[in-house]
């Protein structure tokens, strides 16, 4: 299957992406699609530096246009596919003389188009909890199963080896025993002897091979060793770091488990043989016996092994976290916390045997509470692994060590703490103290410092792998826009079930480093993340990321997941996008300018003659959604129009999905009834107060805050795309306005009216409408913001009205 038949395959909102990807002359649609095979067949990427290869493929590229032209000479209703190719070929033209500048172009499409699959991919995963393993961790898993098969097979040979070794060695006692005490001639003797010696031989031979056989096997557990500890266990701790803030990696230690206790179970089989030599020593031996020269340093290399594996064994499964807490890893003082811990050395013998004891260090000191000391046991765990589940645990503060090199002034949430675990490891002979840490922890002392710590957990997460590092903020480093880029992300991913797509982060990065080629290089410090405030403004770029973050958990998620909200999209993208499309075409956007997290929505309509225009109202923030969910605000939001009609100006959400169909199954009871019905105009809800986003005068483009990360001269409309003829909805809003409805109703309420009545008694006034001047507004208006509380039917007559 072609990329172009797996585009055309995908859900609406990946589909219409590529459809708008097209909707421009530098590339036709046609072109791609009834040359699909072709153009993907060829190096693009190579043309774009090779002139060589780009004017051949240029060339070849004529010839196809011209056979696809003959091709349609021959069907019928297809007049307008020849005139459109024939119109192709002569655009291309332009390019006969520079063909590289094509292939580039050809090339980028591609590019865009494999960016557009992956989003789908990996939406697709995350719908279905599904995030496929790389390739890569695959063979590296199966190349771990393969080499402890083999090892296990060399243990079963090594044990039937072993037991040969002590039948020969007993025959050949028996046999000498014997000779001893025969008495026979010296010919007889001299016979005997010959056969002890032969013997003999045989079994030093024996005694050799089984050396060099331990010897082998030691050789082959030390590779898987360092595959297990050095590669798979660095992999994993990495997977839990980057999980802790938000990313979708795979964290079970299944795996892990079985394969350290497969390996150790060997080393501990080693050990016996070793142990088994020993007696056979102790019964027999003789001049140059290899079991007492090779013996000793074959066991120093098994209790090294076993010694390594079981320390690496013993690790934090799930990291400090408390309850309802901003996330993993940030503690608050006098609040409960928990944490659980795994020896991954499965072995029942040891149950409820070694027990582990909990502290805290480093730059500031702690006493915690609770249950410090609790034994490793299969009972609080899911698949009877050995863990120590620490659920109770309490920090509570005390005076600054005063530790810090050089005297560097780190903020509270910049100091990183560890939590240590140690036990001791007794079995089979072998002893060996265990000890592990947490991952920096950050501790705080009052709920508004949370955010500020969430911020330092991300930051180490994300640049930094040695968890032992805790001095790491005394020297930060900074993202490069791929680490940082993909950070966010993860934070979407968790807050709302699906993380940024291509497009959005694409958005953020202009925004961030101005337009480039690529963002690869670009890099964003510490200092401008959390502690500089964004130009204009008086917060810091992840004190709005976080607002937006918490408004999408706590009141968009099912929007945001559905992929109903655009999110990230600068204003002149907006009206780019808007602009194209029927009358009453709307897309949701984040606010810029709110530091706790806005929401605002934009539309398109069109005037007598043709002309769009698009209108945005102010931004929803948490204390609207609190009381009204965006859905039933979408619903039911009404503006006036000639002869003073409230109408819904939003039609179909961005591309073209009926707003119905979007969000009708978020509608609440009580959403979506006509606006007016032979009830009168009780149904009707006139917004009225100054603060609130559903309401401001009339305002022109200029006039909003210009937002941080959504400026209007950072996106303006390229001059090669430009917008195609509107297809205007009988259905929806055909009007502008120069002037604000609410001058409709300015004389309609006192000064002194109480803002604080009810919406029921505000609708069901008889002076509702006392004052009020109906005038009729002009047809003629430049594009202006339309805040968000004009005239509305929300059909909540029971929620009280606050300014």
């Amino acid at each position: 299957m072609t990329q172009w038949e797996r585009l055309q395959q995908l859900d609406t909102v990946y589909s219409q992406r590529a459809f708008d990807l097209y909707n421009r002359d530098e590339f036709p649609m046609e072109v791609r699609h009834y040359l699909a095979h072709w153009i993907e067949g060829q190096d693009w990427e190579r043309a774009s530096r090779d002139s060589s290869q780009a004017a051949f493929l240029f060339q070849v590229l004529l010839e196809n246009l011209d056979n696809q032209f003959s091709r349609f000479a021959q069907e019928k209703d297809s007049f307008l596919l020849q005139r459109n190719f024939r119109r192709y070929k002569q655009n291309f033209q332009k390019y006969q003389e520079e063909p590289y500048t094509l292939a580039t172009i050809i090339n980028w499409f591609l590019v865009k188009e494999r960016e557009i699959l992956n989003d789908a991919e990996l939406a697709q995963q995350v719908q279905t909890l599904q995030v496929q393993p790389a390739a890569v961790e695959l063979e590296s898993q199966r190349q771990v199963e393969k080499s402890l098969k083999d090892l296990k097979t060399k243990v079963e040979v090594m044990e039937h080896s072993i037991r040969c070794l002590e039948e020969q060695q007993d025959e050949f006692d028996f046999k000498y025993q014997t000779h001893l005490m025969d008495s026979c001639t010296e010919e007889e003797k001299k016979m005997q002897v010959e056969g002890l010696q032969k013997m003999l031989n045989a079994l030093d031979k024996c005694r050799r091979n089984f050396l060099s056989d331990i010897s082998a096997m030691l050789d082959a557990a030390d590779v898987l060793r360092s595959a297990l500890i050095d590669e798979e266990l660095v992999d994993w701790k990495r997977r839990q770091q980057k999980s802790c803030i938000g990313a979708p990696d795979d964290t079970s230690l299944e795996h892990l488990e079985k394969w350290f206790t497969q390996i150790i179970e060997c080393m501990f089989q080693l050990q016996k043989f070793l142990q088994k030599l020993d007696e056979l020593v102790g019964k027999m031996t003789y001049d140059n016996d290899p079991i007492l020269v090779r013996k000793p340093p074959l066991k120093s290399r098994v209790d090294t092994l076993l010694t390594h594996l079981i320390k690496s064994s013993f690790v934090v499964e799930t990291q400090p976290s408390m309850p309802q807490g901003r996330g993993p890893l940030v503690l608050r003082t006098n609040v409960q916390f928990s944490v659980k811990v795994r020896l991954l050395y499965k072995v029942s013998e040891l149950n409820h045997v070694m027990k582990v004891t909990v502290s805290v260090n480093k730059f500031r000191k702690f006493n915690v509470l609770g249950t410090l000391s609790k034994a490793l046991n299969m009972a609080e765990s899911m698949n009877g692994g050995m863990v120590a589940d620490f659920r109770h645990l309490v920090s509570l503060s005390s005076v600054s060590l005063n530790i810090l090199p050089n005297k560097l002034s780190l903020s509270v949430t910049e100091e990183l703490h560890r939590i240590t675990f140690q036990t001791q490891f007794d079995y089979q002979g072998l002893s060996v103290p265990l000890e592990t840490s947490s991952l920096p922890v950050v501790v705080v002392s009052n709920s508004s410092q949370q955010q500020s710590a969430w911020a330092s957990v991300l930051w180490f997460n994300m640049l930094c792998s040695d968890p032992k590092n805790v001095k790491f903020f005394e020297t930060s480093p900074a993202a490069t826009w791929p680490q940082f880029g993909e950070m966010l992300s993860w934070q979407f991913l968790s807050c709302g079930k699906r993380g940024l797509d291509s497009d959005q982060l694409e958005t953020l990065a202009i925004k961030l480093f101005g337009k480039q080629q690529s963002y690869d290089s670009c890099k964003i410090s510490w200092t401008k993340f959390s502690k500089e405030n964004l130009p204009d403004t008086n917060f810091t770029l992840w004190v709005w990321l976080d607002g937006i973050l918490t408004l999408v958990k706590l009141y968009l998620s099912d929007l945001w997941s559905d992929g109903s909200i655009m999110g990230f999209v600068s204003k002149g993208k907006e009206r780019l996008l808007l602009k194209k499309k029927q009358n009453g075409t709307f897309l949701l956007r984040f606010s810029e300018s709110i530091k706790d997290g806005g929401i605002t929505f934009s539309w398109v309509q069109y005037a007598n003659d043709g002309t769009p225009s698009v209108q945005t109202v102010k931004p929803f923030t948490s204390t609207d959604l609190k009381q009204i969910a965006l859905p039933d605000i979408l619903c039911n939001f009404r503006i006036m129009v000639a002869e003073n009609i409230p109408v819904n100006p939003l039609c179909y959400l961005y591309p073209n999905t009926p707003k119905d169909q979007a969000f009708g199954k978020y509608y609440s009871e009580k959403t979506g009834d006509p606006p007016f019905s032979d009830a009168g105009d009780d149904d009707l809800l006139l917004q009225v107060f100054e603060k609130s986003p559903m309401l401001s005068s009339s305002t022109t483009d200029d006039d909003m805050l210009n937002s941080i990360l959504d400026s209007d001269s950072e996106c303006t409309v390229p001059d090669a795309f430009p917008p195609t003829a509107p297809h205007i909805s009988p259905s929806c809003l055909q009007h502008n306005f120069s002037e604000s409805p609410l001058d409709i109703f300015a004389d309609a309420l006192s000064p002194d009216i109480d803002v604080n009545v009810t919406l029921h008694e505000f609708i069901n006034s008889p002076d509702i409408l006392n004052g009020i001047n109906l005038r009729m507004l002009p047809e003629e208006s430049d594009d202006f913001v339309l805040d968000s509380g004009l005239i509305q039917d929300l059909g909540y007559p029971n929620i009280p009205l606050t300014p």
